[in-house]
């Protein structure tokens, strides 16, 4: 099967080969280039959400309002607090 590729990069994939792999419009596929000559297309699977368990850490406890206020004051304390004075040389 031929294919020619238009002036803007796009190709039309035979009939046949959509058939063949079941592809419908929307489908997105995988391009890599295996050598000079050669592009090897393949259909991105999709992960099931699942796949995705475990991938971050759990939820910390939530903080109540204190928390935050004493946490913001200690920040801000220690931001705006004035440089301890140098020693003087003599």
């Amino acid at each position: 099967m031929h294919t020619t590729l238009t002036s803007k990069g796009q190709m039309t994939l035979p009939q046949a080969t959509r058939e063949q792999l079941g592809l419908k419009p929307g489908d997105q596929l995988v391009v890599t280039i295996a050598d000079a000559d050669t592009i090897v297309l393949k259909r991105r699977r999709r992960e099931p959400i699942s796949a995705l368990r475990g991938l971050l850490p759990p939820p910390r406890a939530a903080l109540t309002v204190q928390e935050m206020d004493d946490g913001l004051a200690a920040h801000l304390k220690g931001k705006h607090s004035p440089a301890p004075a140098k020693p003087r040389r003599r």
